[in-house]
């Protein structure tokens, strides 16, 4: 099953701590969680799923994957109205258990897709290649108002051309028959083989939609009243931005589910504990921050999986040209210097963080790759310990010494440096954490101080990462991945979201290897993303410090629940054991 990131970070408050800077390393700091539950009891026959979308705000409305852009309304959309084409493995690559499989050409850089045959939308009208085909024309259409039409889209061969009406159709596209379909693209990698890696996912009910117009589609019935789909579910009613009832749909390519049907019922944060304490919903993502409140609860569980998102301390190196379309590299800056980023590396404990403001569904991270896709992380790399000490070692060698005596160190010239730090104020534990990490600095030698004194607010943060603003050093981010570890996308030297602005030669080198045609050798592929994490665990143009757990709270009543990535579990096979959730 697929679920959604952690919504957001979690606080545990400074009594917890020492000074910061100088707590006590963490004991136990990962949690173990279960990624499935088994519940005892005989099950009912049907029932009424209750679960509890846990959300600042309503729904948008917007039941589609061609233009829904929140992720409560995508939650609803691929969990349970539609369904992508595609199943993954534990590693987040395509396996043939779906809608579809995928059979892919490297030589000729091309992808076959062939759909099960005999299969039937919610409303009984039934699937076809041509619905595979459909999205391409919606997405490309210069009157399509979502934001899907990317580069993953732009690399299917003649669909710009498409695009800019320079022609009526997609060359690219060639129906072979009624279920399969041969895509050509202008480029290919070993990313094709992820969930997410540039193979469209989508299928839609082309013979809905050829009855919209695309400039349209957004304010449409199909997407805002009755959505029609291939999901395990049909909707029955919706009140907009509060509630979604659902019916089980007995045309669903696995099988009629066995509960009767589902209501989906937005619950703010604040109270989400509480309603599931009460015994009011069977499923809720419930706040990380509130872990401690609920991971002992005596009629729901909660499991977890490891996520596809890591944090990280990243250092401004330049800025991007606007021109050559590439990062364009500052020499002047101090932080260039290989030997302060490394101390800065050793001098925060992060095991401690992630147990202290997290509760321990955030843990050590030791590369850039998220631990979670296994047949590429390095595992064996043990990334960055806490060792104050060797973080001064580290300074000394290197030749920041603390010549004036005001505590600080000077850089390799003897001049004095300070460090801006850019921070977001994203929830209560803000303050608190950057505060340790800027004292954690400042312990081993390091002037580091928060932009402007303050924290920013996220929009702020963001666009002055986007501006290339230069009035910081340091700054704190997160990336998730998507299904594909390839982290070219963020670390190239072409590539926008580099906002480090880090680029040397022997980056590209590897980054191009684990892109080439030779990554698809699993074995070549291993080591080449092995390659690219220990240098870039040398160079660090960012530090690794926490990868995550997601979590799911389950009910008592519910019979069995699984949130591995690559499990079988699907929400058709769920059953429970009473009328109503157990309180």
């Amino acid at each position: 099953m697929n679920h959604s990131v952690l919504r957001k970070a979690a606080i545990l408050g400074l009594a917890a701590f020492t000074l910061a800077g100088t707590f006590s390393p963490a004991v136990n700091a990962q949690v173990s969680l279960e990624t499935s539950v088994d519940n005892e009891g005989t099950p009912i026959q049907g029932g009424t799923l209750k679960i509890a979308a846990v959300a600042g705000e309503p729904f948008s409305g917007a039941f589609s994957s061609l233009v829904a852009d929140q992720s409560t309304d995508l939650s609803v959309v691929e969990g349970y109205i539609n369904t992508g084409l595609f199943e993954y493995d534990e590693n987040l690559q395509i396996k043939d258990t779906g809608l579809a499989s995928a059979k892919l050409d490297p030589e000729n850089k091309k992808v076959t897709i062939t759909i099960r045959k005999d299969q039937k939308w919610s409303d009984g009208q039934p699937l076809t290649i041509d619905d595979v085909i459909a999205p391409y024309y919606i997405i490309a259409n210069k009157d399509y108002t979502g934001i899907r039409y990317g580069d993953d889209f732009k690399n299917v061969v003649g669909i710009e051309d498409y695009h800019d009406g320079n022609s009526d159709t997609i060359s690219g596209l060639k129906k072979i028959d009624d279920y399969t379909l041969e895509i050509s693209y202008k480029t290919f990698s070993a990313s094709m083989k992820q969930v997410g890696g540039g193979i469209s996912p989508y299928v839609e009910p082309k013979h809905i939609y050829d009855k919209i117009a695309i400039k349209d589609i957004a304010d449409s019935d199909q997407v805002r009243v009755n959505p029609v789909g291939m999901g395990p579910f049909r909707v029955k009613s919706i009140t907009p931005g509060e509630a979604i009832v659902l019916e089980s749909n007995e045309y669903y390519f696995k099988g009629k589910p066995k509960v009767d049907g589902a209501v989906i019922e937005v619950v703010n944060p604040s109270t989400a504990v509480a309603e599931m304490k009460a015994g009011n919903y069977d499923l809720a993502e419930l706040p990380t921050d509130e872990y401690d409140t609920f991971k002992d609860a005596s009629n729901f569980k909660t499991i977890g999986t490891v996520e596809n998102t890591y944090s990280y301390i990243g250092f401004k190196f330049g800025s991007w040209n606007k021109d050559k379309e590439e990062v364009e590299m500052d020499t002047s800056k101090v932080i260039q210097n290989k030997a302060l980023r490394q101390a800065m590396a050793y001098a925060f404990d992060a095991d401690a963080v992630g147990q202290r403001f997290f509760s321990g569904l955030r843990f050590r991270a030791n590369t850039l790759i998220p631990s979670l896709f296994k047949s590429v992380h390095a595992s064996d790399l043990p990334g960055f310990t806490y060792d104050p000490e060797k973080s001064k070692q580290i300074l000394a060698d290197a030749g920041f010494v603390d010549k004036d005596g005001d505590g600080f160190v000077e850089d390799p010239n003897g001049k004095p440096f300070t460090l801006k730090f850019l921070a977001r104020s994203s929830s209560d534990i803000a303050e608190p954490l950057w505060s340790y990490f800027v004292e954690s600095w400042k312990q081993v030698g390091i002037n580091v101080e928060l932009l402007d004194g303050r924290l920013y607010d996220f929009n702020s943060y963001a666009d002055m990462l986007r501006s290339d603003d230069q009035s910081f050093d340091v700054f704190e981010g997160a990336w998730g991945t998507g299904g594909d570890p390839n982290p070219t996308g963020f670390y190239s030297k072409k590539a926008p979201f580099n906002y480090e602005r880090w680029a040397d030669d022997k980056n590209e080198e590897l980054l191009d290897a684990l892109s080439s045609d030779k990554a698809f050798d699993e074995a070549y592929r291993k080591e080449a993303f092995h390659a690219w994490q220990a240098y870039t665990n040398e160079e660090l143009p960012a530090i690794p410090y926490l990868y995550r757990y997601g979590i799911r709270s389950v009910n008592n009543r519910v019979k069995h629940y699984d949130v591995a990535n690559g499990s079988s579990f699907g929400i058709e096979q769920l059953e429970l054991t009473a009328d109503e959730p157990i309180k």
